[in-house]
């Protein structure tokens, strides 16, 4: 079996995408420790946003809830993972943790750190995350994706739909972000 510089490196990426999505498993025994942290800089996070999305603060005058994760990483080379811990806030008091992970594969290249705030705009949004201990992209609550850079606005139509996500303060070079393929799970004691 013959090795090449290609061969090599689309396996070590392919492998550096599993590794991430495993972490994400074995991250309940070390968010445990730092929940106070994790709450201290999902609360900074979202206020970010807020401060430069005005989209973001008229959804968060309506919703019922923000699930916020502060840093979500996401790297990929045809096979891609992306994982990040959050914390649910309901009237500005953190009662739940979750972690949004997944996996994917196409045409894809780069890695990238982002945060995401998914506003619950329905009591129906909220009641299924309750319920189902969370949510796979694609199934239970819809998710309209409001892209900073298309100057979205949050009015009577957009603040009708059950979540809206925003990805935010994104730091270095992905091809694609978008909230398909996630599934985000609540982390348990």
């Amino acid at each position: 079996m013959t090795f090449t510089r290609r061969s090599i490196s689309t396996s070590f990426l392919a492998l550096s995408a599993v590794s991430l999505t495993s972490l994400s498993l074995s991250a309940g025994p070390a968010l445990a420790k730092s929940r106070g942290k994790l709450v201290a800089r999902a609360r900074e996070s979202l206020h970010e946003l807020e401060a430069s999305s005005p989209a973001a603060r008229r959804a968060s005058k309506s919703a019922h809830a923000v699930l916020v994760f502060p840093s979500v990483l996401k790297a990929g080379f045809v096979f891609g993972a992306e994982t990040g811990d959050g914390v649910l806030f309901e009237g500005g008091k953190a009662v739940g943790f979750y972690n949004l992970s997944g996996g994917s594969w196409g045409l894809q290249i780069g890695g990238q750190d982002f945060a995401y705030a998914l506003f619950l705009m329905t009591p129906n949004a909220l009641e299924y995350l309750h319920k189902s201990a969370g949510w796979q992209a694609g199934t239970g609550p819809s998710i309209t994706v409001i892209n900073k850079g298309a100057a979205a606005e949050v009015d009577t139509t957009t603040a009708t739909h059950d979540v809206l996500a925003f990805p935010y303060n994104g730091k270095g070079l992905m091809a694609d972000l978008t909230f398909q393929g996630a599934k985000i799970t609540r982390i348990h004691d």
